[in-house]
């Protein structure tokens, strides 16, 4: 049986090989991976959140989503309660992506706990982004809206850990001034 830091290695290495081609939508285009390590981190280093699973889902949030990965590679790899996690906070991309923030908004009081953590991860990281090297072409308006809508996704998911919630008003009151 593998270690909980042996797992998560692996998980790390796992989704860096799916993503090793994809590069984040802010100006610096910074290597994907980036991404799912911080929301990792922030659940450990923020929340305190040890639990492996919790952990290993956070890197592999997005490898359903955005590559080939599929969740029986998932489910065989790292097991069935990573792959719940995972298939939690994975949007259908078939759906048009308005009606996919909706859902996000309408899910997240609703999901398990630990898939709670990670979308929590996921939406400080992401307006951490906006906030520190936005896409290029965003205005502040959209900027500000993409806070506010991560703020309605959060309101969802409130009383999953106070210091990533901490973290994430924080972030969005310092986007809603800078955005204003």
């Amino acid at each position: 049986m593998k270690t909980d830091i042996a797992k998560f290695i692996e998980a790390a290495s796992f989704a860096a090989k799916k993503h090793r081609d994809q590069r984040r939508k802010g100006n610096d285009a910074e290597p994907y991976i980036n991404h799912p390590l911080e929301v990792a981190s922030l659940l450990a280093n923020v929340g305190g959140i040890a639990d492996c699973d919790v952990l290993a889902a956070a890197v592999l949030h997005d490898t359903i989503e955005d590559t080939e990965t599929t969740a029986e590679e998932i489910r065989g790899k790292f097991g069935e309660r990573v792959c719940g996690m995972v298939l939690e906070v994975t949007d259908d991309k078939s759906l048009p992506k308005a009606e996919r923030k909706q859902k996000q908004v309408e899910h997240a009081p609703h999901l398990s706990g630990g898939a709670k953590l990670v979308k929590l991860g996921d939406k400080i990281s992401n307006v951490r982004d906006v906030l520190e090297n936005p896409p290029d072409g965003w205005s502040p308006e959209r900027c500000r809206e993409y806070v506010e809508w991560g703020a309605r996704v959060v309101a969802g998911l409130r009383g999953a850990n106070a210091e990533l919630e901490k973290r994430f008003d924080e972030l969005a009151e310092k986007a809603r001034r800078k955005f204003q």
